[in-house]
C-alpha cells in the first residue's frame, strides 16, 4: 500500500503538499550534490518564480504542470552537451545545465534609457554612409517605402526572437540555433554572425581606405599621389601599427566604449550633412576640385538644371543594392538577447518597447542622412557619402574634423568587432579551454589578412554592403528568427496566426536573400563584361 493511501482524508490536500515538498527537497539535495544550505535555498527558490505575464502569446499563457519544467530547469549537464569548454572550469560537479540557467536568467541592471542607447549603438554603423547612394538609385518615394518596410520587418524579427528566447529558455543566439536544429542550427547562427561582423570590419577598413588619404593631403597641403596617400598602403599600415596590437589583447577593457563614441561621431556627421546641404550649390561646379571653404559662393559653370530635380522613383542596375544596404544598416539582432538579459525588471514587452524606441531613432537618423545627402549631390552621390564631399571641398575644417573623428572611431571599433569573430572561430575549431598564444595570434593575423585582401581588391564599399546585406543580414533579420520561432514555440499550432505569419516571414526572407544575391551577381558579371569590352576597345 502506498503512503498516499494511508493519508487522512480530512487534510489530504495539505498532506499531498507536504509530500510534494519533501520530494522536491530530496530532488534538490541530490542534484546540488553537497552545496551549502544557503545555496540550496537559492536554487529551490527557482521553482517559485512567477512566470512573466507577457513572456508568450495568449495561447502560451495557460497553466503548465511541473512535468514541463525539465527543459527550463535542467538538473544535469546532458541537456547542454555543446557548452563551450571554457565554461567547465567554474561549474561545480560539471552541473552545466544549472550554471547555464543562472547565467541566462540572472537579474539585469540596465535601465530603459541605457538599453535604448546601447541598442542604438548596435544598430548604428557604417551602413548610414551608404543610404544616400541607395536613395539616389531608388528615388525618394521608393526609398522611404523600403526604409519603412525594412524597419517594420526588423522590429517584427525582434518580436519573434524575444518570444523564442522565452519559450526556448535561452538568451544566446547560437544556443537557440542548437536547441532548434542541433549542430546545423548552431553553425548557421554562428556563421551568419561571423559573416556580418566580418562585413562590418571590412566596411570600417574601407572608410580608412577612402578617408585617410584625404586627411593626410589636407594636413600636408598637397595633391601628390605618393605612397603615403595611397589608400591600399594606408590600410595595411593602420592594420599593422594600430589594429593588430589592439586585436591581440586578451581582453577589450575600455575599448568596448568606442561604440558610444562611434554613435556620437555619426550624429555629428548627420548634423554636418544637413548643414552642408545649404552651402553646396546645385548643379555642382565643373571645376569642383579647386574649391575651398574660403570661397563662400563657388562659381557655377554648369547650366544643366535637370540633375538638380529630385526623383521619386528610379530603376537602374544599381537599384538592386538598395534592400541589402538597408538590411545591413538595420541588423542588430545578435545584440538583442544580451541586452534583454541585462535589462532591469525585464519582460518581453519592455524589451520590445526598447527596440521600438531605438529603431524609431535610427529610422529618423537614416532618413535625414539619406535625404539631405541625396539632395546635396543628387546623381553624383558616391557609395560612401562622406567621400563625396571631396568632390566639392579639397580643404574644409568641419569636414576634416568629421573625417578624423570617424576614422578614429572605426579604427578602434575593428578590434571590438574582431573579438567575437575570433571567439567563434575558436569554438568552431574545437579549441581546448586552455588559452594558447600561438593559436590566438594565428587566428587574429589570419582574420586581418583576409579582411585586408578583401578591402584592397574589392572595388567599392557598395559591394560589401550589398553582399553582406543580402546574405548574413538577411539570415539574421528574416530567416533565423522565424525558423527558430516555428521550431521552438511549440504551444502554438502551425495553423495559428502567429505561426502563419512567421512562415510567410521565413519565405519572404529566402526570396529577399536569393533574389538580391542573384541580381547582385548578375550586376557584377555585367560590369566585368563591360570592363573587358572597354579594355579591348583601347
Amino acid at each position: 500500500m502506498s503512503r498516499f493511501e494511508n493519508a487522512p482524508d480530512m487534510d489530504s490536500s495539505s498532506y499531498y503538499s507536504n509530500e510534494f515538498t519533501k520530494s522536491l527537497d530530496n530532488l534538490t539535495s541530490v542534484s546540488l550534490n553537497g552545496m551549502s544550505k544557503a545555496q540550496a535555498n537559492t536554487k529551490m527558490s527557482r521553482f517559485n518564480i512567477a512566470p512573466d505575464i507577457d513572456s508568450c502569446s495568449s495561447n502560451s499563457n495557460e497553466y503548465t504542470s511541473y512535468q514541463d519544467c525539465p527543459t527550463k530547469v535542467p538538473l544535469n549537464g546532458m541537456q547542454y552537451t555543446d557548452v563551450d569548454a571554457e565554461s567547465q572550469n567554474f561549474l561545480p560537479d560539471h552541473q552545466l545545465g544549472k550554471k547555464k540557467y543562472e547565467a541566462e536568467y540572472s537579474p539585469g541592471s540596465a535601465s530603459f534609457g541605457m538599453s535604448v542607447f546601447n541598442l542604438g549603438n548596435a544598430i548604428m554603423g557604417s551602413g548610414i554612409l551608404g543610404l544616400a547612394y541607395a536613395m539616389a538609385n531608388t528615388g525618394i518615394a521608393m526609398f522611404v517605402m523600403l526604409l519603412v518596410a525594412v524597419a517594420i520587418f526588423s522590429l517584427y524579427s525582434v518580436h519573434l526572437l524575444l518570444k523564442t528566447a522565452n519559450e526556448g529558455g535561452s538568451l544566446v543566439y547560437e544556443q537557440l540555433g542548437y536547441k532548434a536544429f542541433g549542430i546545423p542550427g548552431k553553425l548557421a547562427a554562428s556563421c551568419s554572425i561571423t559573416m556580418q561582423n566580418f562585413g562590418a570590419m571590412a566596411s570600417y577598413l574601407y572608410i580608412v581606405k577612402y578617408e585617410l588619404p584625404i586627411v593626410i593631403k589636407a594636413f600636408l597641403d598637397t595633391n601628390d599621389n605618393s605612397w603615403y596617400t595611397n589608400g591600399d598602403y594606408l590600410v595595411l599600415i593602420v592594420t599593422l601599427v594600430i589594429i593588430l596590437p589592439l586585436s591581440l589583447l586578451k581582453n577589450l577593457g575600455y575599448l568596448g566604449y568606442t561604440s558610444g563614441f562611434s554613435l556620437l561621431c555619426m550624429v555629428f556627421f548627420l548634423i554636418v550633412v544637413i548643414y552642408k546641404k545649404f552651402q553646396i550649390p546645385c548643379p555642382l561646379p565643373e571645376n569642383f576640385i579647386n574649391i575651398t571653404v574660403n570661397v563662400s559662393q563657388p562659381q557655377v559653370n554648369t547650366t544643366d538644371e535637370e540633375c538638380c530635380k529630385p526623383k521619386y522613383f528610379v530603376f537602374n542596375s544599381q537599384t538592386v543594392y538598395a534592400v541589402p544596404i538597408l538590411t545591413f544598416a538595420f541588423v542588430c539582432h545578435p545584440a538583442i538577447l544580451p541586452m534583454y538579459e541585462e535589462l532591469k525588471d525585464r519582460s518581453r514587452r519592455k524589451m520590445q518597447n526598447v527596440a521600438n524606441v531605438s529603431f524609431l531613432g535610427m529610422f529618423v537618423m537614416y532618413l535625414l542622412a539619406a535625404l539631405f545627402g541625396y539632395l546635396t549631390f543628387n546623381e553624383a552621390v558616391e557609395p560612401e557619402l562622406l567621400h563625396t564631399y571631396s568632390k566639392v571641398y579639397s580643404v574644409d575644417v568641419v569636414l576634416l574634423i568629421v573625417r578624423f573623428a570617424v576614422l578614429t572611431a572605426v579604427t578602434l571599433t575593428v578590434p571590438v568587432v574582431l573579438f567575437p569573430i575570433r571567439t567563434s572561430v575558436n569554438q568552431l575549431l574545437g579549441a581546448s579551454k586552455d588559452f594558447s598564444w600561438p593559436r590566438h595570434i594565428c587566428i587574429t593575423v589570419a582574420l586581418l589578412v583576409c579582411v585586408n585582401i578583401l578591402v584592397i581588391f574589392v572595388p567599392t564599399i557598395r559591394d560589401i554592403f550589398g553582399f553582406i546585406g543580402a546574405s548574413a543580414a538577411a539570415m539574421l533579420i528574416f530567416i533565423l528568427p522565424s525558423a527558430f520561432y516555428i521550431k521552438l514555440v511549440k504551444k502554438e499550432s502551425m495553423k495559428s496566426v502567429q505561426k502563419i505569419g512567421a512562415t510567410l516571414f521565413l519565405i519572404m526572407g529566402f526570396l529577399v536573400m536569393t533574389g538580391s544575391m542573384a541580381l547582385i551577381i548578375a550586376d557584377w558579371i555585367h560590369n566585368a563584361g563591360s570592363s573587358d569590352e572597354h579594355a579591348d576597345g583601347h
